[in-house]
C-alpha cells in the first residue's frame, strides 16, 4: 500500500486531485494495520456475490441482505427504522464479478468532491467543501491505523493536556448483546477525516461500511445538502442517527 508524506501545501495526487493539504501527515486513503492488533484491514475475507449477468439486487445479491444501500444517484438510502439509527452497510467487494459501475460500489470509489483543509478562526484546522454536495452522498472516510484496545489505553495514559486526541472508537451492537469495537487512530497515518471538527448540528454522519473484510470503513455521508465553502462536521459522540432513550432525552432537555 502506498502512502504519501506531505510537508507543505500541495495539490493532492491521483484519485484525490484537487484536495489542498496543509499538514505533515503520512497519508493513506485506507486503514492500515497499527500497534496492538493482528487484523490486516486490506485483507479480503468476504466471499463475492455471483451477480455476473444480472444487477446486484436484494434477494439475489449476497452483499445486499435486506435492501439496496444506494439509489441511482449514489445517495445513501434511509438506513434502519426511518433512518433513526445507523446500521452497517456491505458493498460489493474485490471478489464480486459485478462491474466497477455496480450501484453497490460507492465508498470504495474514494473522494468524488473537491474538499479543502483550511485554518478556522477558533477551532484550528478544519475541512470544507468547494462544491455542492447533495444529501446522502458519500463525502470522505475517517481513515488511519487500526489499533488494539491495550494500545489505545497506553496512548491515552501517555497523553498530556497539550496533545490532540484523534482516536475514534466505534461500538457496534450485534446479536445476543455482543458489541464489536474498532479503534482508528489517524494521528500519524491518516487522511483528511482527521481535520473534521465536531458539531451538535452536523452536516455529516458516520456509517460503518464493509467491503472486503470485517474491518469497517468509517464513511461520512452528507446529512443534508451542503453548499460550497461550508465547513464539514460530524457529531463526535455518535448520537446523530442513533436512538436515544428517555433518560438521554431528559438530560438533553436539562442542558446537560
Amino acid at each position: 500500500m502506498k502512502h504519501l508524506c506531505i510537508y507543505f501545501c500541495v495539490k493532492c495526487l491521483a484519485c484525490h486531485a484537487g484536495l489542498l493539504y496543509f499538514h505533515f501527515l503520512q497519508y493513506t486513503p485506507d486503514h492500515v494495520i497499527g500497534p496492538g492488533t493482528d487484523i490486516d484491514p486490506p485483507e479480503i475475507t468476504f466471499p463475492g456475490c455471483t451477480c455476473l449477468k444480472v444487477p446486484c439486487l436484494p434477494g439475489t445479491c449476497s452483499c445486499l441482505r435486506h435492501e439496496e444501500n444506494y439509489n441511482d444517484d449514489s445517495c445513501l438510502r434511509e438506513i434502519g427504522s426511518a433512518g433513526k439509527y445507523a446500521q452497517p452497510v456491505f458493498e460489493c467487494n474485490a471478489l464480486c464479478p459485478c462491474s466497477d459501475h455496480c450501484k453497490n460500489r460507492v465508498v470504495q470509489r474514494g473522494l468524488q468532491f473537491h474538499l479543502q483543509v483550511f485554518k478556522t478562526d477558533k477551532k484550528g484546522w478544519g475541512l470544507r467543501t468547494k462544491e455542492f454536495i447533495p444529501k446522502g452522498r458519500f463525502v470522505c472516510e475517517y481513515a488511519g491505523e487500526v489499533l488494539g484496545f491495550p494500545e489505545v489505553q497506553r496512548g491515552i495514559q501517555l497523553q498530556t493536556v497539550y496533545d490532540s486526541n484523534y482516536i475514534i472508537a466505534i461500538r457496534e451492537h450485534v446479536c445476543n448483546g455482543q458489541v464489536m469495537e474498532t479503534f482508528i487512530d489517524p494521528t500519524q497515518v491518516g487522511n483528511i477525516g482527521r481535520y473534521l471538527n465536531h458539531s451538535c448540528e452536523p452536516n455529516l454522519f458516520m456509517i460503518p461500511v464493509r467491503i472486503n473484510s470485517m474491518v469497517p470503513k468509517l464513511a461520512l455521508f452528507a446529512a443534508k445538502d451542503i453548499f460550497p465553502e461550508e465547513e464539514l462536521s460530524y457529531d463526535y459522540s455518535g448520537r446523530f442517527l442513533n436512538l436515544m432513550d428517555s433518560e438521554d432525552g431528559e438530560r438533553l432537555d436539562k442542558g446537560k
